[in-house]
Order: structure tokens, then sequence, then C-alpha cells
């Protein structure tokens, strides 16, 4: 990579406030839309790429001299009798009627078509045949001895040589050129087309795939890709064609740079129009541009291998780039903005709180590599240097994305998060009401355990985005206690007992607090831990409980310490909580590992709850899918996985694999646990 400067003076306005985006306006916004030059897939329209070998430009650009020249000199060349004595005594011999000359007959010999005219090829014995037929033909002595020189000519070796040279470069300068390549996949085209005969049937389906999978077809393809790879590759601007160009820009600072850009590795910058200048607006992490370090936001490109680009859209651009690779020369006029040396960023992990789709988004500055992801993705982030976007990978697709996507940053999520807020609180301010008093007059069970009132469902004040992760792998020693979570009637107490009843050695319950006296059965530290009401509410007080309740005048809870107690004895505990107490268990050092149980279809658990001698109404079922959807959007940022119990004992299988993973891989975590 090379870079080289010529001096002179140039004049740019900051680009800083196309970089602010007002929420407020996407119409504006979409004033300074960026396009990546260069996308992974099939993006716009690909333009043609120029002839490689300049070699053949200049044959082909011979041809047509020859041509023309040929048409002038038909047209002007008349015989003149008067300036040959010879020529005027044949002039004077009447013609012969009736005589053909069946060599010059032109459906006969080989004809080769250009794509200007067409050429005979004459051979040697052609020639003298001809001669020949002249020589009976011609009467006068004179016309005869130049006819038997011209036989004796025509019979000598050198001259046959040299007619059989000018017969082979008469047909390679008329040689149609072959046919340039449209792409250079076609292996590719064949394997897609087999995938997409495979679910067929039909005879010529199968026999279309039989075809592609010869031996013979799929060397031929590959000979094919081969030769048209080296066909569309652009030939190399040499640098006095970038010089003689550039000093067009007279008085400007003018930069030249050289990239080497593989066909696999996109360029990895995006562009924008400022009245007729292309300016680079971002250096995309993992492109060629990034890694060459040469690029930079604010340049002004002029020039991209000798083509002009000032002036041109930047879906032009787009199109004109998305093929090129190998060599790239631009040459560009510097930013003015002066910035202080990129530090090394540190990648930060983390866990997606919303779905985000950016074709759904008019804010994306570049919807081409906006990163669309789910709710609960993991999300490497690589630069925050834009404080509203972040360019990041979404996990497991590193290997397999090799430009970073736009994802939206958290501050700029927040504050058009908070907006939508405000304008739907707004728009429908009694609608909201109605809701919340809708949950608070549902049917109550007849018994309630725990009441968990401090607690809210939700936190309306928190706009929840990004959370920071770190990986985690548990000690051997202390087990992450698993805390299972769901609607009523779905199964989490049923894979709770399970699990206690077939692997007592490795699992326990939490002991519980209780007010109430102890029964004469019970053992205090093993059903209970009996303490006095004053004691209790204390530690309420302290928020030493996960969670609490009365029923029938005696306190009943769960504490964070009765919890510690079992994973300090290396077994695994299990609970199985309300969602109001979540906040409060990843808020303490237990680093819960939290499943969600969900319920399959309606018509699935009305079968599930009949094979346990349930049957519940249409209502219930509806009003347990509700809570389920409830449950997901209030608290689904707290779940690690979750299990669809659509039959008992898979959902075991599938709740025992997870907690054995757990020992075996590491996990992502809050960042704040490990702090």
């Amino acid at each position: 990579m090379t870079t080289s400067h010529m001096n002179g003076h140039v004049t740019e306005e900051s680009d800083n406030e196309v970089k602010n985006v007002d929420l407020a306006s996407p119409e504006e916004h979409q004033k300074h839309r960026e396009m990546a030059v260069d996308c992974p897939g099939d993006l716009g329209t690909r333009m043609m790429p120029v002839r490689r070998s300049a070699q053949l430009e200049r044959i082909r650009q011979q041809q047509e001299d020859m041509r023309r020249r040929r048409e002038e000199e038909g047209k002007k060349q008349e015989l003149d009798l008067n300036s040959s004595m010879r020529l005027k005594k044949l002039a004077q011999i009447p013609p012969k009627t009736g005589i053909d000359n069946p060599i010059f007959d032109t459906e006969e010999g080989i004809i080769l078509e250009s794509p200007h005219y067409a050429v005979k090829i004459l051979e040697v014995e052609d020639l003298f045949s001809s001669l020949k037929h002249i020589q009976h033909t011609l009467v006068d002595s004179q016309s005869q001895e130049d006819i038997s020189l011209l036989l004796q000519l025509v019979q000598n070796k050198d001259f046959q040589n040299a007619f059989k040279i000018h017969n082979a470069v008469t047909v390679h300068m008329n040689k149609a050129s072959p046919p340039f390549p449209l792409i250079s996949n076609a292996q590719d085209l064949a394997q897609e087309v087999q995938t997409v005969l495979k679910p067929v049937h039909q005879k010529e389906g199968q026999e279309l795939t039989a075809l592609l999978n010869a031996p013979h077809i799929q060397a031929l393809l590959l000979a094919h890709d081969k030769v048209a790879e080296r066909e569309m590759q652009l030939e190399p601007i040499t640098d006095e064609r970038v010089y003689e160009s550039i000093g067009q820009y007279g008085g400007e600072t003018v930069k030249i740079v050289r990239i080497e850009k593989a066909r696999d590795i996109p360029l990895g910058a995006t562009v924008r129009n400022e009245m007729d200048s292309v300016i680079i607006s971002r250096i995309v992490k993992g492109g060629a541009a990034e890694k060459s370090g040469l690029l930079h936001e604010g340049d002004e490109v002029l020039e991209i291998n000798g083509i002009e680009i000032r002036g041109k859209d930047v879906n032009e651009v787009f199109d004109l780039l998305s093929d090129m690779h190998g060599t790239l020369t631009f040459v560009l006029i510097p930013s003015q903005q002066i910035k202080p040396p990129p530090a090394k960023e540190t990648v930060i992990h983390v866990k997606a709180h919303f779905d985000y789709d950016p074709s759904d988004d008019p804010y994306v500055p570049c919807r081409e590599l906006g990163l669309s992801f789910q709710k609960g993705d993991i999300l490497h982030v690589i630069s925050q240097e834009d404080p509203n976007w972040w360019q990041a990978y979404r996990e497991g697709d590193e290997d397999n994305q090799p430009l970073a996507g736009l994802v939206p940053g958290k501050s700029f999520q927040q504050q058009r998060e908070a907006m939508k807020q405000t304008i739907e609180e707004d728009k429908e301010p009694e609608k909201s009401g109605k809701l919340w008093c809708a949950k608070k007059n549902k049917k109550k069970r007849k018994k309630v355990l725990y009441n968990a009132n401090k607690n809210d469902d939700y936190d309306n004040e928190e706009i929840l985005t990004y959370e920071e992760m770190s990986l985690y792998h548990q000690p051997a020693n202390r087990k992450r206690p698993i805390i299972l979570i769901g609607p009523q009637n779905c199964g989490q107490n049923e894979l709770r007992q399970r699990l206690m009843n077939k692997e007592k050695d490795r699992f326990a319950s939490a002991v519980p607090h209780t007010t109430r006296s102890r029964r004469d059965h019970e053992v205090a530290g093993r059903d209970y831990h009996f303490v006095s009401r004053q004691a209790f509410e204390a530690d309420v007080a302290a928020g030493k409980f996960i969670e609490h309740g009365e029923f029938e005048k005696n306190l009943y809870g769960t504490s964070i310490d009765s919890v510690r107690q079992v994973i300090n004895s290396g077994k695994i505990c299990l609970l199985s909580l309300r969602t109001q107490s979540l906040k409060t268990l990843r808020n303490s050092d237990l680093k819960p590992y939290i499943i969600f149980i969900a319920p399959p279809s309606q018509e699935r658990l009305r079968a599930l709850l009949a094979k346990e001698g349930k049957n519940p109404k249409p209502e219930e079922l509806r009003e347990i899918i509700e809570k389920t959807r409830e449950m997901e959007q209030n608290n689904g940022h707290y779940f690690d996985t979750a299990i669809v119990n659509s039959d008992l004992d898979k959902a075991y299988q599938e709740l025992l694999r997870l907690i054995n993973k757990l020992d075996t891989e590491p996990q992502w975590v809050p960042s704040t646990w490990l702090r």
C-alpha cells in the first residue's frame, strides 16, 4: 500500500452537522443517506467491468482503422485507363460474354464474419487457377507475359509461405472476440439450482440434477469460473495515468491511495453526497479500508481506478465498486477535520433487551449495514466511536459476517424509546389506566403464599436497551442456583419435584423461614427456620429475603442466606419463584440461572392438563397464554433461557441438559456480577 501527496490547497466544510441525528425528522435525515460502497450479498445493480486486456483493445482499434481505409480506397479507386498502355489495350478488348469465374463465387471459400465486414480467405491453389483462367481469356502478347510472370511468382515457395502467413494473420485479425463473461461463480449457481431441484420429483428436474452432477459438467464449470475470474479482473491503473488525471484538480491538495481488496473482503466504507461531492461517511470495522488505515471519514473521493466520481450519486458509486477487487487506486481530497489518533477500543459484550430490524428503522444511516437482532441475542460491540450507531457482530456470526454491522447506541435507543413512550402516553392516557385497573381486579387465588408487594412487576422508569455481559464458568464447588419461572399449570413445579426425587444427592431446596409455631413432626433447620415475627420483619427491612408473604397471619419467606447454605454444601439449589422476586435475586451475589417454563399452544396445553385429570375452561387457558406474554414482556430480560413444555418427559430431559451444560461451558452473565 502506498500513499503520495501533491501540494495545493483545499477548503472543506465540517460534516459534524450531518452526523447529528434529529429524531423528530427522519425525512430530513434521509437527505444525508449513507450508502455502503460494497456489501456482502447481491445488493443493487452490478456494473459490467471494463475489458481487462488493453492489447485486445488496440487490436480492435487497428481493425477498425483498416476497415475505414479500405472503404475510402474502394470509393476512390476507379481505374484510370489512360494511366497504363497495357490497361488501355485491355479496355479496348470486347468483354467475353457467358464466361463465369467459379473461383470468386461468394458461396464457396471461408468467410470470416467480424462486427464490421466479411473477409474472404483465398488459398494459393485458388489464386493459381484464377490466373490460368484469365490467361486463356487474354489475347495480346504483353498480357500473356504478365500473367506468366504472375504464375511463376505464385508457384514460388517463398511467395506461397508469405501467402499462408497473410491468411493466418487475416484469420487472427478478424476472429470474433469471445463473449465477455457475465459471472464468475457458475459453480455456485449450479449448486443453488440443485438445491432448488431437490424436492422436485419430475423427470426433467431429476435429469437436470444428474446433468449438473456429471463430472465433465463440473469440470467445465470450474474451467469457466477460472477463466471468467481472470477476464473480469480489472487492468491495474498505471502511475502515469493517475498523475495525468490529477492535473485537472489544480490548486487542491490531492492524496493518492492504493488499497489491496480481495474478492471475499468488502471495502467497508459508506459514502454520502454533499452537493456534487462524494464524501466518505464511515469506515466499517472488518473491511479492507479499516485494515489499510488509508481512508478516513470526511475524505472526498475524486476518482477510483481512473473513473471520475465527483458528480455521481451514491448509488452509482455502489454500482461501480460492487465488483471491483484487486488493487483499487483512489484519488482523494483529504478531510480538513483534525482528529486525534483513534484509541485502541475495547470490545464489550452486551445482551440485547429489544428486537431490532434495520429495514424498519428510518434513522439508520446505512440500511445495508444495519445488523438485525432479537431480544436476548449477545452482541460483540467493537466500536463506539459514533455514540449513536455502534459497530457490532452478533454472537456466532463472526466467521460468516466479514463486516461489522450498525446497531443503535444505548443512549440513542433510550432517547427514542422515551420519546415513543411519551407519545403513546399522550395519545392514550385513559387506556393505560384501564389496563392497570384490570390487572388489579383479576380474580385472586384462594391461597396466596407469597405476596411480594415491595417488588413491582416491572420498573416503568427503566428503559431496557443493552446489558453488558461477561463469560462465567461456575466453580465445581459453587453451583449456580436454578430458578424455574412460569405461569401456573405450566409444569415448573412438576419439573422441580422430579429433579429432587431422581437426584437427591445433587439437588436440594432452600429451607424457608416462617413465624408460625413448629409442629410435632417438623425439624428446625430441615423443614423451616422458625423465627419470631420481629426478627422476620427486621430481615425483610434489611433486604435479606428473596421473596416473602403472609398466609393465615403467619409470615413465610425464602432468604438469600438459606440459598447460600445449599450452594456452600456443594449441591444445586432448586427454586420455583414468582417473577416479582427476580429483581432482588439478580441483584444478589448468588448468580442465578433463570429458566422460563413456557406453555405450548392452547390446544396442546388443554391436552396436557387433561392427562393430569384437569378440565380447564377456555377462558382459563387464554389467561395462562396471556400471563405468559405478560411475563415475557415485563421480565424476559431476566431469563437466561426458555423451555416450551409441550411434553413433560422431553421438557425434563432438556432441563437436565441445560443444567449439565453449566459444568462444561461458560455462560454469559451480567458483568456487574464479576466486579
